[in-house]
């Protein structure tokens, strides 16, 4: 991992301060946080994977972590 990447610490909030996709809250129930697989940095530039499940409306919603903490859908 790049000495500049985010740290697990920092790349889980900036997953937890992404809002739903659905219904724009930011309560997520379950967080699931992991470095990504060679495929996802190769392909979408990404250090870590979320996986997130909201609390309100209960979507599944996963989202990659980039070198430089940009959120994007996986």
């Amino acid at each position: 991992m790049n000495p500049e990447s985010p740290s697990r610490e920092r790349a889980e909030r900036l997953a937890r301060a992404h809002a739903c996709a659905k219904c724009g809250e930011y309560s997520w129930k379950r967080l699931r946080l992991r470095a990504a697989t060679p495929p996802e940095q190769e392909a979408l530039n990404a250090v870590w994977h979320a996986e997130l499940g909201c609390g309100v409306c209960g979507l599944h919603q996963e989202i990659v972590i980039d070198h430089e903490g940009d959120v994007t859908p996986a």
